[in-house]
């Protein structure tokens, strides 16, 4: 477990916005686990800091590794991307 248990006076409180769906869903998960909302928040928050993230921007690893040999593609994406294949 990433998160470790401490005495609730050395917590400080804090808010954080949720959509229904996944306040529904953190809820649910807590009950089936027997723990708090405020537990299952805590340790989440913990395991995610605790894993190293791949880049600041998380750009998959191959990103930027090829050359097109155009310069418009940053402003073509959209129609690069989403466009039929045969055109």
């Amino acid at each position: 477990m990433a998160y470790r248990v401490c005495s609730i006076y050395a917590m400080k409180r804090t808010s954080v916005f949720l959509d229904k769906v996944l306040l529904r869903r953190a809820r649910e998960f807590a009950r089936r686990e027997g723990k708090s909302f405020a537990a299952v928040v805590r340790e989440a928050l913990a395991a995610y800091i605790a894993t190293p993230a791949q880049s600041a921007s998380r750009l998959p690893s191959v990103a930027g590794r090829f050359a097109s040999g155009r310069s418009d593609t940053s402003e073509r994406v959209d129609e690069l991307l989403w466009s039929e294949p045969d055109r």
